[in-house]
Protein backbone atom coordinates (compact mmCIF):
# COMPACT_ATOMS: atom_id res chain seq x y z
CA UNK A 1 0.00 0.00 0.00
CA UNK A 2 2.72 2.49 0.96
CA UNK A 3 4.80 2.00 -2.22
CA UNK A 4 1.62 2.17 -4.28
CA UNK A 5 0.65 5.44 -2.58
CA UNK A 6 4.01 7.03 -3.37
CA UNK A 7 3.77 5.87 -6.99
CA UNK A 8 0.20 7.17 -7.30
CA UNK A 9 1.15 10.54 -5.83
CA UNK A 10 4.11 10.88 -8.19
CA UNK A 11 1.88 10.04 -11.15
CA UNK A 12 -0.59 12.75 -10.13
CA UNK A 13 2.18 15.30 -9.67
CA UNK A 14 3.43 14.52 -13.18
CA UNK A 15 -0.02 15.34 -14.57
CA UNK A 16 -0.45 18.78 -13.01
CA UNK A 17 1.60 21.99 -13.34
CA UNK A 18 4.48 22.42 -10.92
CA UNK A 19 2.64 25.49 -9.60
CA UNK A 20 -0.33 23.38 -8.49
CA UNK A 21 -0.17 22.17 -4.89
CA UNK A 22 -1.28 18.56 -4.53
CA UNK A 23 -2.80 18.14 -1.08
CA UNK A 24 -2.63 14.47 -0.09
CA UNK A 25 -5.85 13.91 1.86
CA UNK A 26 -5.16 11.60 4.79
CA UNK A 27 -8.64 11.40 6.28
CA UNK A 28 -9.02 7.91 7.85
CA UNK A 29 -5.51 6.95 6.64
CA UNK A 30 -3.29 5.32 9.27
CA UNK A 31 -0.02 6.97 10.21
CA UNK A 32 1.86 3.90 8.94
CA UNK A 33 0.51 4.54 5.45
CA UNK A 34 1.21 8.28 5.58
CA UNK A 35 4.83 7.97 6.70
CA UNK A 36 6.18 6.59 3.38
CA UNK A 37 4.65 9.55 1.53
CA UNK A 38 6.35 11.93 3.96
CA UNK A 39 9.61 10.03 3.56
CA UNK A 40 9.29 10.43 -0.22
CA UNK A 41 9.40 14.20 0.24
CA UNK A 42 5.74 15.24 0.09
CA UNK A 43 4.81 18.05 2.46
CA UNK A 44 1.18 19.14 1.85
CA UNK A 45 -1.49 17.06 3.60
CA UNK A 46 -5.20 17.55 4.23
CA UNK A 47 -7.46 16.45 7.06
CA UNK A 48 -11.23 16.80 7.44
CA UNK A 49 -11.52 16.67 11.21
CA UNK A 50 -9.60 18.54 13.89
CA UNK A 51 -9.85 15.65 16.34
CA UNK A 52 -8.43 13.07 13.93
CA UNK A 53 -5.61 15.38 12.87
CA UNK A 54 -4.71 16.12 16.50
CA UNK A 55 -4.46 12.40 17.22
CA UNK A 56 -1.94 11.53 14.52
CA UNK A 57 -0.14 14.57 13.10
CA UNK A 58 1.95 15.86 16.03
CA UNK A 59 4.05 12.69 15.80
CA UNK A 60 4.16 12.71 11.99
CA UNK A 61 4.81 16.29 10.99
CA UNK A 62 8.17 17.74 10.07
CA UNK A 63 9.17 21.41 10.32
CA UNK A 64 8.23 22.02 6.68
CA UNK A 65 4.94 20.06 6.71
CA UNK A 66 1.89 22.09 5.68
CA UNK A 67 -1.31 20.72 7.17
CA UNK A 68 -4.51 21.88 5.45
CA UNK A 69 -7.94 21.77 7.10
CA UNK A 70 -10.33 20.84 4.29
CA UNK A 71 -13.40 19.77 6.28
CA UNK A 72 -16.08 21.83 8.03
CA UNK A 73 -14.85 23.65 11.12
CA UNK A 74 -16.99 24.11 14.21
CA UNK A 75 -16.46 27.42 15.98
CA UNK A 76 -15.67 25.64 19.26
CA UNK A 77 -12.75 23.87 17.54
CA UNK A 78 -11.23 27.07 16.15
CA UNK A 79 -8.56 27.44 18.83
CA UNK A 80 -7.33 23.89 18.29
CA UNK A 81 -7.46 24.32 14.51
CA UNK A 82 -5.37 27.49 14.57
CA UNK A 83 -2.77 25.77 16.74
CA UNK A 84 -2.62 22.61 14.63
CA UNK A 85 -3.16 23.57 10.98
CA UNK A 86 -1.25 25.79 8.57
CA UNK A 87 -4.03 26.59 6.08
CA UNK A 88 -7.83 26.75 6.48
CA UNK A 89 -9.86 25.88 3.35
CA UNK A 90 -13.34 26.01 4.88
CA UNK A 91 -14.06 29.54 6.07
CA UNK A 92 -17.78 29.82 5.37
CA UNK A 93 -19.69 32.01 7.84
CA UNK A 94 -19.37 35.21 9.89
CA UNK A 95 -19.33 33.53 13.31
CA UNK A 96 -16.41 31.33 12.29
CA UNK A 97 -14.57 34.29 10.75
CA UNK A 98 -14.91 36.25 13.99
CA UNK A 99 -13.67 33.37 16.15
CA UNK A 100 -10.77 32.56 13.81
CA UNK A 101 -9.67 36.20 13.84
CA UNK A 102 -9.68 36.23 17.63
CA UNK A 103 -7.72 32.97 17.86
CA UNK A 104 -5.15 34.02 15.27
CA UNK A 105 -4.51 37.22 17.21
CA UNK A 106 -4.36 35.34 20.51
CA UNK A 107 -1.93 32.72 19.19
CA UNK A 108 0.04 35.11 16.95
CA UNK A 109 -0.56 32.80 13.98
CA UNK A 110 -2.00 34.18 10.75
CA UNK A 111 -3.18 31.21 8.71
CA UNK A 112 -4.00 31.67 5.02
CA UNK A 113 -7.75 31.15 4.56
CA UNK A 114 -9.86 30.00 1.64
CA UNK A 115 -13.53 30.98 1.63
CA UNK A 116 -15.66 27.93 0.85
CA UNK A 117 -18.42 28.69 -1.65
CA UNK A 118 -21.42 26.35 -1.97
CA UNK A 119 -21.58 26.68 -5.77
CA UNK A 120 -24.40 24.13 -6.04
CA UNK A 121 -26.48 25.66 -3.24
CA UNK A 122 -26.75 22.22 -1.66
CA UNK A 123 -28.55 22.45 1.70
CA UNK A 124 -26.53 19.60 3.22
CA UNK A 125 -23.18 21.11 2.27
CA UNK A 126 -21.11 23.79 4.00
CA UNK A 127 -20.11 26.95 2.21
CA UNK A 128 -21.26 30.53 1.76
CA UNK A 129 -23.98 31.02 -0.85
CA UNK A 130 -22.55 32.40 -4.13
CA UNK A 131 -24.72 35.51 -3.97
CA UNK A 132 -23.28 36.31 -0.52
CA UNK A 133 -19.64 35.57 -1.37
CA UNK A 134 -18.52 39.08 -2.40
CA UNK A 135 -19.90 40.72 0.74
CA UNK A 136 -18.51 37.99 2.99
CA UNK A 137 -15.03 38.21 1.45
CA UNK A 138 -15.07 42.00 1.92
CA UNK A 139 -16.20 41.61 5.53
CA UNK A 140 -13.46 39.04 6.25
CA UNK A 141 -10.90 41.52 5.00
CA UNK A 142 -12.21 44.76 6.47
CA UNK A 143 -13.89 43.75 9.72
CA UNK A 144 -11.78 40.78 10.80
CA UNK A 145 -8.53 41.41 8.90
CA UNK A 146 -8.33 37.75 7.94
CA UNK A 147 -5.70 36.64 5.40
CA UNK A 148 -8.14 35.45 2.71
CA UNK A 149 -6.00 34.11 -0.14
CA UNK A 150 -8.51 32.24 -2.29
CA UNK A 151 -11.73 30.28 -2.68
CA UNK A 152 -12.70 26.63 -2.31
CA UNK A 153 -15.60 24.57 -3.63
CA UNK A 154 -16.89 21.00 -3.79
CA UNK A 155 -19.19 20.57 -6.82
CA UNK A 156 -22.34 18.43 -6.46
CA UNK A 157 -21.51 14.75 -6.90
CA UNK A 158 -23.91 14.13 -9.77
CA UNK A 159 -23.15 17.25 -11.79
CA UNK A 160 -20.50 18.12 -14.34
CA UNK A 161 -17.84 19.97 -12.31
CA UNK A 162 -16.65 22.34 -15.04
CA UNK A 163 -19.37 24.99 -14.60
CA UNK A 164 -18.75 25.03 -10.86
CA UNK A 165 -15.02 25.48 -11.33
CA UNK A 166 -15.61 28.26 -13.85
CA UNK A 167 -18.09 29.92 -11.49
CA UNK A 168 -15.62 29.82 -8.59
CA UNK A 169 -12.88 31.23 -10.81
CA UNK A 170 -15.10 34.17 -11.76
CA UNK A 171 -15.94 34.97 -8.12
CA UNK A 172 -12.23 34.84 -7.29
CA UNK A 173 -11.32 37.07 -10.23
CA UNK A 174 -13.70 39.87 -9.32
CA UNK A 175 -12.46 39.79 -5.72
CA UNK A 176 -8.79 39.90 -6.65
CA UNK A 177 -8.05 36.38 -5.39
CA UNK A 178 -5.62 34.19 -7.30
CA UNK A 179 -5.76 30.89 -5.40
CA UNK A 180 -8.39 28.22 -6.07
CA UNK A 181 -8.79 25.08 -3.97
CA UNK A 182 -10.86 22.81 -6.19
CA UNK A 183 -10.70 19.34 -7.63
CA UNK A 184 -10.53 15.96 -5.90
CA UNK A 185 -9.61 12.42 -6.91
CA UNK A 186 -12.24 12.16 -9.65
CA UNK A 187 -11.94 15.61 -11.19
CA UNK A 188 -8.59 17.20 -10.30
CA UNK A 189 -7.46 17.17 -13.95
CA UNK A 190 -10.54 19.16 -14.94
CA UNK A 191 -10.01 21.57 -12.03
CA UNK A 192 -6.48 22.28 -13.20
CA UNK A 193 -7.83 23.31 -16.61
CA UNK A 194 -9.93 25.93 -14.82
CA UNK A 195 -7.02 27.30 -12.81
CA UNK A 196 -6.89 25.22 -9.64
CA UNK A 197 -3.85 26.14 -7.56
CA UNK A 198 -4.63 23.46 -4.95
CA UNK A 199 -6.16 20.01 -5.60
CA UNK A 200 -7.29 17.80 -2.73
CA UNK A 201 -6.61 14.16 -3.58
CA UNK A 202 -7.19 11.24 -1.21
CA UNK A 203 -8.50 7.96 -2.62
CA UNK A 204 -6.49 8.29 -5.85
CA UNK A 205 -3.36 8.22 -3.68
CA UNK A 206 -4.22 6.05 -0.67
CA UNK A 207 -6.97 3.86 -2.11
CA UNK A 208 -10.69 3.74 -1.42
CA UNK A 209 -11.50 4.53 2.21
CA UNK A 210 -12.92 1.72 4.34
Amino acid sequence: MSDASVSALNAIKSQVPATTTVIAVTKTVDASNIQPVINAGHRDFGENRVQEAAAKWPALRRPDTRLHLIGPLQSNKAAEAVALFDVIHTLDRPKLAHVLAEEMAKQSRRLPCFVQVNTGLEPQKAGIAPQDADAFIAQCRSEWNLPVVGLMCIPPVNEEPSPHFAFLREIARRNGLDQLSMGMSGDYAVAVLFGATHVRVGSAIFGVRT
